[in-house]
């Protein structure tokens, strides 16, 4: 006699089966644990820019205002935070629960394009965007100081060995360099010896920034 014939000759046993299986079940969901905190990972998106040269305050006027004057606009932002540093901004924007983190994505890159024409022109890249994971946090911090090498150097090591050598970790997801200090270059141009040319110290300049995709800033003497 196969099952089935057995519960179908037999249908007071199965239904007594069929509650205690529903007994059971309703016994062991009161039972589930429940987290009062639990992990919700809200669409969160982080928006950098750089601009070298430029200080945090400049950073926080120039470049971070125009940008979360845009990206407020946008439907379902629930909160929105910047950090502006030596040369780089980073804003970071959540938004609600029931936001599409595909869709709030192209609407920042369309708030970044209407806020491109009100940033500063000497910026080098434009800005980005990528998605983020606001429980993912930095598990390790490393700190490197020299007392005989500049701080460019010890950058410059920060970021073409240990910070790549890292990343090529198993199970790394991000490494960044803060504190960073780029080489720069001082010009010091001869009076006489360009008016013999007769150039300026503006046709100077322009010649620098054609050359250069870093355009240099700071105080022309």
């Amino acid at each position: 006699m196969s099952i089935p014939a057995l519960f179908i000759r037999r249908p007071v046993m199965t239904t007594l089966v069929m509650l205690g299986i529903l007994l059971a079940g309703v016994m062991g969901f009161r039972e589930l644990p429940v987290s009062d905190l639990p992990n919700v990972d809200y669409p969160t998106i982080n928006i950098s820019a750089s601009l070298p040269g430029a200080s945090p305050e400049t950073m926080a006027s120039a470049v971070a205002t125009p940008l979360e004057k845009q990206l407020s606009t946008i439907a379902g932002v629930d909160s929105m935070s910047s950090v502006s540093s030596l040369g780089s901004v980073s804003i970071t924007v959540q938004f609600t629960l029931d936001r599409n983190i595909d869709a709030a994505a192209q609407d920042v890159q369309s708030a970044i394009a209407q806020a491109t024409r009100q940033l500063p022109p000497n910026m080098p890249s434009p800005p980005t965007y990528r998605k983020v994971n606001p429980a993912d946090f930095p598990v390790i911090f490393l700190a490197m100081s020299s007392d005989t090498l500049p701080l460019s150097e010890v950058d410059n090591y920060a970021e073409n060995l240990m910070a790549q050598r890292i990343s090529m970790v198993n199970g790394v997801a991000q490494v960044n360099v803060f504190g960073s200090q780029q080489y720069a270059v001082r010009i010091q141009v001869d009076p006489n010896k360009l008016a013999a040319y007769g150039l300026g110290i503006a046709q100077v300049e322009q010649a620098v920034e054609q050359g250069n995709v870093n355009q240099p800033l700071g105080v022309l003497y």
